[in-house]
């Protein structure tokens, strides 16, 4: 029987997906399908919601993939276009619903979201069909059921951005952070002892804007999570050849992963 507690990586890459376009290195021609990687999302379930963090340009393909039919909620990290321009997508997960569809984010994020699809916010959007979003400012912890989600500041950029700590009585707790470069000490103090720690690994190499390789492991190590998984990573990093690098605690996602979040 399947766990009513899962966490479903949609997508595990970077900003240009892998296989990158007009690229013939190792990663992007291998045929494992674990580098096949479409922009970072997960789908968070329990008994009670589903929730989607951030609705990225390829929302479409992922949710035939997964069979995804019925979304929640939406979670926003932040306004780049990896995270939200698939925002159309969302009118699937409206079609079916009486009432709008919730829309958690920043007010900088949510600013950013009225300005790209003004027409989905306008008090003229009473069509059948559009996507119906009912945006919710987070201005603290909020829950769903008995789900509680806290979303949590990272320095990523000049972008205003965060993460998201799951926390239910009857699951692991999660913290997800696809693009940081650092933790504020006050986020890194709040994830610490986590049990799944997943978070950005864009490449091996130094990335003005997001953690490499050996950066993601001295955030996993700092912040003491007992379980750890990489996402959001590029093509200068090959599936097979990262997981095999990393300690037996820390494993790479992939498209379509879908952990267990049981206790």
């Amino acid at each position: 029987m399947s766990s009513a507690f899962t966490l479903t990586f949609l997508g595990t890459g970077t900003s240009t997906g892998v296989p990158v376009i007009g690229c013939d290195c190792e990663t992007c021609r291998s045929t494992n399908p674990c580098n096949d990687r479409t922009r970072s999302s997960i789908v968070v379930k329990t008994p009670e919601s589903a929730l989607l963090v951030d609705s990225g340009p390829d929302l479409r393909r992922q949710a035939l993939r997964e069979n995804l039919r019925q979304i929640d909620a939406v979670l926003y990290t932040h306004s780049h276009l990896d995270h939200v321009a698939g925002f159309d997508e969302l009118r699937a997960f409206c079609w079916h619903r009486e009432k709008p569809l919730p829309l958690h984010a920043t007010a900088a994020c949510m600013g950013t979201l009225k300005e790209m699809f003004g027409w989905a916010f306008s008090e003229h959007n009473v069509h059948r069909g559009y996507v119906k979003p009912c945006p919710r400012l987070i201005n603290g912890p909020f829950s769903y059921g008995d789900l509680t989600i806290t979303a949590l500041p990272v320095e990523h950029a000049s972008v205003e951005t965060v993460g998201f700590l799951f926390e239910h009585p009857l699951c692991r707790s999660v913290a997800y952070f696809p693009d940081v470069k650092s933790f504020p000490e006050e986020t890194l103090e709040r994830i610490r002892g986590v049990d799944i720690l997943i978070v950005d690994a864009l490449r091996p190499h130094f990335h003005p804007t997001h953690f490499s390789n050996d950066e993601a492991l001295e955030a996993i190590h700092a912040a003491e999570a007992k379980e750890a998984w990489l996402t959001h990573v590029g093509h200068d990093n090959e599936h097979s050849k990262l997981d095999a690098e990393v300690p037996e605690h820390i494993h790479v996602a992939y498209d379509g992963l879908t952990l267990d979040l049981a206790k």
